[in-house]
């Protein structure tokens, strides 16, 4: 950021904003500034108020005290449309795209451009999305629908909507949750171009390594309430984790060592035309198996499979000795398999249902059981449960009757995992269980996972989160393009050995 810059009013700033919903204060007093030519980041645990900051920006929330300013006067924005008109651009966490329209649909939706009858001119839209394809590195098909899109390229789509706004601010929440490392270091290029042409970036992330490749000031938060502004050269991420929590952090990866059991989880030469080839594995009871590999390389399409979600070719499942029937997901949980999707929102939760009621899904047999009462459920009985597990997992709630929407993104992860524990599998499956949370709840995610494998579980993980992989796996099983590429312990696991193999650059089978 130029001399200049810095003493130029910022282009978008919070001066003393608080904003309560009901008896919760989501922010207490913050203050963040947004200067042209400036990555600045946003940090803080799930619940500090970093989505409310987000939503205030983007003219969703009005703020119940303090100003919104804008080139250094102060503003009220009625909607998100006068954020937007003011030049306030936001890619959310969660993508919010509509599923039966196109790609270049999606990104020019209600800016579609006009031929000189004024019809829309698809042919121009077409070429308009392409090149903002080409100028992200990214290959999509602009009439491609965007149902059936993978996470991340969801995430790109969004990304180029934004960028095709020529915005002055950009606000980045999470935007490389699900990319690769090749995609993230692509948006960070186009990331520094929009910041050499003056635009004013906020970006969220709780990787942290991102925040200091990327950033050039933080802003932390810690329970609504408004912590500092740092330069980024000044600190190191112990420092930041400081601010974040309030405290030391212990170990991110909590992993204890155990002795391998008995083989929970076999699979044999399992293959699925066009999505993956002879994929053979064991997971054994008391271990930690992370599969790993690039977005599109099978890892989630081999867990579908394996949970019956999706229907396999060729190959077996095993829970415990017994063979699972193809495509029958009621089969593998009676067989003791649990499955933590990828996607919480779509593919976890049911997000107007109740926390109690997500987490008593799996559990409505049992449930009706319990209260003898033939197809009813007990609500106490169901509260009661719901309750158990909350304590359990720490979960951080106002009731267990409100939407489990309202929570934030790790503690809707820890409704997903109590839903699932609460079924006492033998094999638990849990994909990217820490993707979008932030680094005290992650913490207590991996120490979870390594108490349930220390009490006799068999976990497969799959991540693309490497320092996670390296931390928490026994054993890291490599896939590339389809295949199983290499079978790494964990004494040799490194993150170069790991790249190594799901780039296709490391012979195939067990590493020596």
């Amino acid at each position: 950021m130029s001399a200049a810059a810095r003493s130029a009013p910022p282009t978008l700033a919070l001066v003393n904003v608080s904003k309560s919903f009901g008896a919760v204060r989501a922010l207490r007093d913050v203050t963040l500034e947004l200067h042209a030519g400036e990555v600045h980041a946003l940090a803080g645990e799930n619940g500090a108020g970093k989505s409310t900051v987000v939503k205030t920006f983007a003219g969703v929330h009005r703020p119940d005290g303090g100003e919104v300013r804008v080139d250094g006067e102060p503003v009220t924005f009625g909607g998100p449309a006068d954020a937007q008109q003011a030049g306030v651009a936001v890619i959310y966490q969660e993508p919010t795209l509509f599923p039966d329209l196109s790609v270049a649909e999606n990104i020019f939706m209600g800016r579609q451009p006009r031929s000189a009858l004024r019809r829309i001119d698809r042919r121009t839209m077409h070429e308009r999305t392409a090149a903002l394809f080409e100028r992200l590195g990214v290959a999509l098909d602009p009439q491609q629908p965007a149902r059936g899109l993978s996470i991340a390229d969801q995430q790109v789509v969004e990304i180029a909507k934004a960028i095709s706004r020529d915005a002055r601010v950009l606000i980045m929440d999470e935007p490389t949750a699900a990319l690769t490392g090749q995609e993230v270091a692509r948006l960070f290029a186009v990331t520094r171009t929009l910041q050499e042409q003056g635009c004013a970036i906020l970006f969220i992330s709780h990787r942290l390594e991102e925040i200091f490749e990327l950033c050039q000031r933080v802003t932390t938060l810690r329970d609504g309430g408004y912590i500092g502004t740092d330069p980024v050269a000044g600190l190191t991420p112990d420092d930041l984790v400081r601010r974040m929590v309030g405290r030391d952090l212990d170990a991110l990866y909590p992993k204890q060592d155990v002795t391998p059991g008995d083989v929970a989880l076999k699979v044999d030469r399992l293959t699925r035309e066009g999505a993956f080839t002879d994929v053979s594995f064991e997971v054994r009871r008391g271990e930690i198996v992370a599969l790993a590999g690039l977005v599109g390389a099978g890892r989630s399409e081999v867990a579908r499979a394996i949970f019956g979600v999706d229907r396999w070719d060729a190959g077996l499942v095993e829970i415990a000795g017994s063979r699972l029937p193809v495509g029958s997901p009621t089969a593998a949980m009676a067989a003791g398999l649990a499955l933590v999707p990828e996607d919480r929102r779509q593919q976890g939760l049911v997000m107007d249902m109740s926390i109690e009621r997500n987490m008593g899904l799996t559990q409505l047999r049992s449930l009706r059981r319990e209260t003898g009462r033939g197809p009813l459920i007990s609500r106490t009985v169901e509260r009661d449960r719901a309750r158990d597990w909350a304590l359990r997992l720490q979960l951080k709630y106002a009731r267990l009757t409100d939407t489990v929407g309202v929570l934030s993104g790790g503690n809707q992860q820890k409704v997903v995992l109590a839903k699932w524990l609460a079924t006492e599998p033998t094999v638990l499956i849990v994909d990217e269980p820490t993707r979008g949370i932030d680094v005290g709840t992650k913490a207590e995610v991996h120490r979870l996972l390594s108490e349930l494998a220390a009490q006799d579980l068999a976990v497969l993980m799959i991540s693309s989160d490497l320092p996670e992989v390296i931390g928490m796996a026994d054993r890291v099983l490599v896939m590339h393009e389809g295949r199983l590429a290499a079978e790494i312990p964990r004494a040799q696991a490194t993150e170069e050995s790991v790249m190594a193999a799901a780039t296709g650059r490391a012979g195939t089978g067990k590493a020596a």
